[in-house]
């Protein structure tokens, strides 16, 4: 579904990405972990057009992307949940998934979608006249990842979905993102500090250190891996 090939990206004179290679395929849940300033989040950003690649492919269900405005990446089928949530907090709950359904035209099925969103996460429908900044960060969480399934996405890029939540809350959120992988049939790309949980819930994994891929594999087996284990996973 979704392949990089030797992908350079730059902030200014400095090299973000250092030619990052990896795959998608339809159907996988693919996690990507590594410390901070990894190049995980610009990995995604990338993809999705808001920081260009200066060399490579991204390709698509094999068409190139990499040159390709967000907007129109979007229109194709990948939608991402930005770190930090990034909900609009004036607007009401639905008035936040109805922007996640900006580009489309199909009022009916755009209101079976939300309906579908509500019956994810309930407590949205019980907010759902309330302005997004009034709710709890997992709340906002589950309203980010609700606006961004309202593009209707067949990819789906997750950017630190844990990330300041109560430890319930994250169990709640990646039980959504199995559910979502399997009864949507969404294809997901995971960047996650949460190793562990992300690594059980994945198919695949990938390691990221300074802008590079140095591991990958069955996520079982990154689970297992000793030098993982030690950097990662705090075993």
């Amino acid at each position: 579904m979704l392949e990089l090939r030797n992908v350079e990206t730059f902030y200014g004179n400095i090299m973000a990405l250092k030619g990052i290679s990896l795959s998608i395929s339809e159907g996988e849940i693919i996690t990507l972990i590594g410390a901070n300033g990894a190049g995980k989040s610009t990995t995604l950003m990338t993809i999705c057009g808001l920081v260009p690649a200066r060399r490579g492919d991204i390709l698509f269900m094999g068409r190139p992307i990499g040159r390709m405005e967000p907007h129109e990446i979007v229109a194709l089928g990948i939608s991402q949940v930005p770190e930090g949530r990034r909900i609009f907090p004036l607007l009401t709950v639905t008035e936040n998934l109805d922007m996640g359904a900006f580009l489309r035209k199909d009022r009916a099925q755009i209101a079976r979608d939300r309906d579908h969103v509500f019956s994810l996460f309930p407590i949205l429908k019980e907010r759902r006249h309330q302005q997004g900044g009034t709710l709890s960060g997992g709340e906002q969480q589950m309203l980010a990842i609700s606006r961004a399934l309202m593009a209707r996405p067949r990819l789906l890029l997750l950017d630190e979905p844990s990330l300041g939540l109560a430890p319930l809350v994250v169990q709640l959120i990646f039980r959504m993102i199995e559910k979502i992988n399997e009864e949507n049939r969404t294809t997901i790309l995971l960047v996650e500090q949460n190793a562990n949980m992300a690594l059980k819930i994945a198919h695949r994994g990938y390691v990221m250190e300074n802008g590079r891929i140095t591991l990958e594999g069955v996520a079982a087996s990154l689970l297992d891996n000793e030098d993982v284990k030690r950097a990662y996973l705090g075993l």
